[in-house]
């Protein structure tokens, strides 16, 4: 395929620019230098149009193809953020800021996107335009969102859009995908549990809000195991559990709880969240202590349209043939969904081989994969907008 050989060409190129985004790793909004990097690089390449700003700090570049005779816009999505996580690959281009490490691969899905704007810049072939999209603030920083709502889709004329993410676990070059649900929406609730703290030994004085804590723990996993059709996904999980005393005898006032929240299914969605309030407010109230809840709605559901699933599955398979287009929805979640809310579009997993899961300190973007996700962005223009 010649997209494919072009991008082996680049990856010595394409692998330096990586690695050098791996070593300077940023966090949510604070690209500044990644995005810096990216705009640079789009005005080298001769894009008619690049836009710093977009989302805060995103960044956007038009490409024009040879005619624009369908009118078609096609937009192509690439994460720049990092993690807060200390790196332990050992490897000689680490992360040279600490505490922050690329440990989820959007180092790699910045420099596959900018290898096929490259040759979408120098080819034109194709029928309309396409646009580029970097995105900051994945990694919970809701930068697609903020990108959406600043009027990027209408602005720039995206009628369609699509995504990428690598995936430890399945081979280089190799893709995954699936239509309707690709991965979880992603909530959260954070509530403190008031009792009357008191001494150790005289219980009865108190209104302990560990006991009462504890029992809405253990409440809340009914939500899954009796208040769910058992075909439904959903996941209730109680990370923190923290008192406010730290002393052996002493009874606290209250207990702070966190929880994460994922679905597949926007009903879903909207009844585990009444679920839980009421399971929170009904148990406390029965142990005759009070709580102070705050329940937040993260990224939606990424949900792949049915129809642009099938363009996506139909270049990867131009791309490498290895194909599975019905792959296990998975709980994480990606704030690509909300791109996907506001244009029909689909997201795609790329084989990163064998390495550590993504936001572990060991993991390690395999640079072999470079072509082909370079290859898979630029055939989707091409396929979606064939030069006339």
């Amino acid at each position: 395929m010649p997209v494919k050989n072009r991008f082996a060409e680049l990856l010595p190129e394409l692998s330096a620019l990586r690695r050098d985004f791996h070593e300077n790793p940023e966090l949510l909004f604070e690209v500044h230098r990644t995005a810096g990097i990216v705009a640079a690089k789009l005005r080298e390449f001769g894009c008619d149009e690049v836009v710093e700003g977009i989302g805060r700090t995103g960044v956007v570049g038009v490409i024009k193809g040879r005619t624009d005779a369908s009118g078609r816009v096609v937009g192509l999505r690439a994460d720049m953020d990092a993690l807060p996580i200390i790196e332990a690959t050992g490897v000689d281009y680490a992360s040279k800021v600490p505490g922050k490490m690329h440990a989820c691969g959007h180092d790699g899905h910045t420099t596959m996107l900018l290898g096929a704007a490259q040759y979408l810049a120098e080819t034109r072939n194709f029928d309309g335009t396409c646009v580029v999209i970097f995105q900051p603030a994945e990694e919970g920083g809701g930068g697609g969102r903020e990108m959406v709502e600043d009027g990027m889709m209408e602005r720039f004329g995206v009628q369609e859009v699509y995504g990428m993410h690598n995936m430890p676990g399945i081979p280089v070059g190799h893709f995954a995908i699936r239509p309707g649900a690709m991965m979880a929406a992603a909530d959260q609730f954070e509530c403190t549990v008031v009792g009357k703290g008191g001494h150790a030994a005289k219980p009865h004085d108190c209104i302990d809000p560990v006991v009462v804590a504890s029992q809405i723990v253990i409440a809340l996993q009914t939500v899954a195991s009796r208040n769910v059709d058992p075909l439904k996904q959903v996941v209730v999980s109680v990370c923190t559990f923290r008192s406010e005393s730290e002393a052996f005898n002493v009874i606290p006032n209250s207990v702070l709880l966190r929880a994460s929240i994922r679905t597949m299914d926007p009903a879903v969605q909207d009844f585990v969240e009444e679920r839980i309030k009421a399971i929170v407010a009904n148990t406390a109230a029965a142990y005759g202590a009070t709580v102070q809840m705050e329940y937040r709605r993260g990224y939606p559901v990424t949900m792949n349209a049915p129809a642009n699933t099938d363009f996506a599955i139909a270049a990867a398979r131009r791309v490498s043939g290895e194909v599975d287009a019905d792959v296990a929805p998975m709980m994480g979640s990606e704030d690509f969904s909300y791109m996907l809310n506001a244009r029909p579009g689909a997201y795609i997993f790329l084989g990163n081989g064998d390495t550590a899961m993504v936001h572990h300190p060991k993991y390690n973007f395999d640079d072999n994969a470079i072509p082909f996700g370079s290859s898979w962005y630029a055939e989707m223009v091409e396929s979606r907008m064939p030069a006339a």
